[in-house]
């Protein structure tokens, strides 16, 4: 593994479309950080599955963390040293930090009967009920509900109230909901701090010192990814006063062509701008 004096950690869900092209200038900063021996880790909340078209289109290569920080998974021999807990996921080593399924689903189906809020399941619907519900082709609404660790569903009618219900039970019971518009996920234990920490680790033990921990994210994931983080770069938009991101975070304009550009240029640099 090539020196590095940074690992960058990159939310990916508002860049990488499941389909069609990434935001203007993500794919050559995917291919100019692989050129550069930078490792980008991307954080998504999508299953391997899931993800799998897009890292092929775009050559991404380092490890990724899927499921909104339930497992971390990393390609077949990429560390030399690995983990004691690794479990094989299709042509994945992975690191489980939630339980795999069916346990969610079990939690989500007990929560919904004692909490008496009614939920559906993506797993139970007809496959032209999936597309209406996700409005995404078949062959991507099918990758989307294919899950190793977390439990996709809505709710069915459900008042705010019964909801917030429902939210409050789920903490009670340490369970993770995480939403995304009509969608909710259900995970037990999920945790993106401790997939980033074993990540973090066996880059330590591969360069045999501490690269600098970067975050990129929109405001809708910087919440999730920036407190993880030792430094961050906050990709801003209309919904970005609503961001955590405190005064030492680089900003820099999501639709501007430029960003990428000058992205790299700090990460080659080894600039001071993020301190």
């Amino acid at each position: 593994m090539r020196q590095t004096s940074y690992v960058v950690y990159t939310a990916v869900d508002d860049l990488v479309p499941a389909r069609g092209k990434s935001i203007t200038g993500f794919d050559e900063f995917t291919a100019a950080l692989e050129h550069n021996g930078i490792p980008n880790v991307w954080v998504t909340s999508r299953s391997r599955l899931h993800i799998d078209a897009p890292r092929r289109e775009q050559g991404h290569t380092d490890p990724f963390i899927a499921e909104g920080g339930s497992v971390v998974c990393t390609p077949e021999d990429y560390f030399h040293l690995k983990p004691a807990k690794t479990v094989p996921l299709g042509r994945f080593t992975c690191i489980p930090v939630a339980e795999p399924l069916p346990a969610a689903a079990h939690a989500l189906e007990s929560l919904s009967e004692d909490t008496r809020v009614p939920v559906v399941t993506l797993k139970s619907l007809s496959p032209r009920e999936l597309v209406q519900n996700t409005g995404l082709r078949i062959q991507d609404a099918e990758q989307m509900r294919r899950r190793d660790f977390d439990e996709l569903f809505f709710f069915a009618g459900a008042a705010d109230e019964d909801v917030l219900k429902f939210q409050q039970e789920a903490a009670a019971r340490n369970l993770q909901l995480r939403q995304d518009g009509v969608l909710w996920s259900l995970s037990i234990h999920a945790d993106l701090r401790k997939c980033m920490q074993e990540i973090t680790r066996l880059y330590d033990r591969a360069l045999r010192y501490h690269a600098h921990v970067l975050g990129i994210a929109t405001a809708k994931y910087a919440d999730a990814l920036f407190p993880c983080c030792e430094r961050t770069i906050l990709l801003t938009d209309r919904n970005s006063a609503k961001s955590p991101a405190s005064s030492q975070t680089a900003r820099f304009p999501l639709h501007d062509p430029d960003t990428w550009e000058n992205i790299l240029g700090i990460l080659s640099s080894k600039s001071e701008a993020l301190r």
